[in-house]
């Protein structure tokens, strides 16, 4: 909107922008006459100083006016908001919270990363998360075999969690189909889809998508290239393709050993590396240990930005074991598998759930062979420091998520405590996010 777009008919703003000009005329005549002494100076004093306070008057009074009408306006319309001054107030203040907030770098992907980011997009705008690109099953693998795209279900749950939209819109984002040929296919797939084919490349379309669902923050996938998880089980048989590695594990009654991505080494996402390089704190997980964590971090240049980088490095552990993956595993596990596959350096911190679980909920994951992380602090680096709480969360579908509020101020203690104490010029982002933590 131009200058001359605030003096069309039917804004009843006019008047007031002129009265505010004649304020200012007035205001400049009583200062300059004040300033530049003539003659009779003495004389007219009192007069140049009531001028001048008219103007100020006046300006007051049109800015007051102008601001009365614009409410009017939007409040008066059928805009779905509601305007107030004190809103506007709210809205700024919230901003400047948010845009000094934090530098994070969530890795990972699947249901646990874009459940911490609705919790983390509460304290800054300034998120990244960096998203696994392997899936090949579901709907994914169906839009990967038929268009040649990466498979977008792991980044649209990330958008969608970040995403500053209507309940509607982000209902329709997840809406599965439930017959015809898009049985079980989810629409923000398919919309995906639809803009990876007006982009120039999958990336460019993520950013539309982005810019679509007004998100807070960045994601990117790890890597543009077509890559393919492979494992290899304790019995030496390689597995190929993410969705097969459970199966067969659970199938032949063997464990994973190691996972790596076919063609070994793809390109890195360098957006992705330069968030790596300035973060302040970067969070790997929750999620899927083999087959949505593991999956960025064997991309050697991805570990290797991770373990130079001076962030601190939060591992945030699943709250309960995976079949076909994890069977079995404690907490101590889960560090071992992500060292063995990366080096020492990737963890400083981890974060894991000692809440209790409902027996009635409990009882349904026994059935299905998983179990709760044990937390086995002895086995444990003592370089590795771990937070322990309740972050227990159960959906209206009995599953367990991680509490998404409680997860994400443990991160914002740990970033309070050891990242902005560090840099005296972060002071006033330091006690604008202890504002915000208190807060919440």
């Amino acid at each position: 909107m131009n200058l001359f777009d605030w003096i069309r008919p039917g804004l009843r703003i006019k008047r007031w922008i002129l009265m505010g000009f004649l304020g200012i005329t007035i205001f400049v005549l009583g200062i300059s006459k004040l300033l530049f002494r003539g003659p009779l100076f003495d004389s007219y004093l009192l007069l140049y100083i009531y001028i001048a306070f008219l103007g100020v008057i006046m300006m007051y009074a049109s800015l007051k006016m102008e601001l009365k009408s614009i409410f009017a306006l939007i409040n008066g319309t059928n805009i779905n908001t509601k305007i107030t001054k004190q809103s506007i107030s709210d809205l700024l203040y919230e901003q400047r919270l948010l845009i000094r907030g934090p530098k994070i770098v969530a890795i990972g992907g699947g249901t646990g990363l874009s459940t911490m980011l609705r919790g983390l997009k509460e304290y800054t705008s300034n998120i990244c998360a960096i998203v696994t690109v392997a899936d090949d099953g579901g709907g994914s693998g169906v839009l990967r075999d038929t268009f040649g795209m990466l498979p977008p279900g792991d980044i649209r749950n990330c958008l969608v969690a970040l995403a500053h939209t209507e309940p509607v819109m982000e209902e329709l984002m997840q809406y599965r189909f439930k017959e015809g040929n898009l049985k079980n296919q989810s629409f923000g797939n398919l919309f995906i889809a639809a803009m990876n084919g007006i982009s120039a490349n999958f990336e460019e379309a993520i950013k539309k998508m982005s810019d679509v669902l007004a998100v807070t923050g960045k994601v990117y996938p790890v890597t543009l290239n077509d890559v393919t998880l492979c494992a290899k089980l304790s019995n030496d048989m390689i597995v190929q393709g993410e969705s097969n590695i459970p199966l067969e594990s659970i199938k032949h009654k063997s464990k994973i050993e190691r996972v790596y991505l076919k063609p070994e080494n793809p390109k890195p996402l360098e957006d992705a590396l330069y968030a790596i390089d300035n973060a302040d704190c970067i969070v790997i997980g929750p999620g899927s240990l083999y087959t949505s964590i593991l999956p960025n971090l064997v991309i050697k240049e991805v570990a290797e930005r991770v373990k130079k980088s001076s962030a601190i490095k939060i591992y945030v552990s699943n709250i309960m074991t995976q079949s076909g993956e994890t069977d079995g595993y404690k907490l101590s596990d889960h560090i071992k598998a992500i060292e063995s596959h990366c080096g020492k350096g990737m963890i400083d911190f981890v974060i894991a759930n000692s809440g209790i679980i409902p027996e009635k909920y409990f009882k349904k994951y026994k059935e299905d062979s998983q179990d709760m992380v044990e937390i086995d602090v002895e086995n444990i680096p003592k370089d590795i420091e771990v937070l322990q709480d309740d972050f227990i969360y159960i959906n209206s579908m009995g599953l367990l998520r991680h509490d998404t509020k409680k997860l994400s101020k443990a991160i914002m203690k740990l970033i309070l405590k050891y990242v902005f104490p560090k840099n005296r010029k972060r002071i006033i982002d330091y006690y604008y996010l202890l504002d915000r933590v208190r807060n919440k």
